[in-house]
């Protein structure tokens, strides 16, 4: 059992960063692989990024490559999201997930409630 809590989301003009962190609780937050995934207003929920336990490997959408990051820092129960170089199209509900490293949602175990991310020109 782990419960997780997203933070960071909010209004930022394109071409901008933001950075989206998720706190984790409940057990040891390093057993569990974590990813990104985000909901575009009218589209269903898409993949964003990985992360290994220790944060050795990652994988992030062809969409996202070279302007977003995820990261770890395992002392602290948390998991990031670097977004550089925001688009229009990158406004979504962003949501963290824990219990695998893949790019499908339905192979994650848990989900936190999700923040909003808008992206202005």
């Amino acid at each position: 059992q782990v419960q997780l809590g997203e933070s960071g989301g909010g209004l930022v003009q394109a071409g901008g960063p933001l950075r989206l962190s998720c706190a984790a609780s409940g057990r040891t937050f390093s057993d569990y692989c974590m990813g990104w995934f985000r909901r575009p207003p009218g589209k269903e929920r898409e993949f964003v990024a990985t992360i290994n336990w220790n944060g050795g490997s990652t994988k992030h959408a062809d969409s996202v490559k070279g302007r977003f990051t995820i990261s770890r820092d395992n002392a602290k129960n948390t998991v990031y999201l670097q977004m550089n170089n925001l688009k229009l199209e990158d406004t979504a509900v962003y949501y963290c997930a824990a219990g695998s490293y893949s790019r499908r949602p339905d192979l994650y175990d848990y989900w936190g409630q999700g923040t909003q991310v808008t992206v202005s020109s």
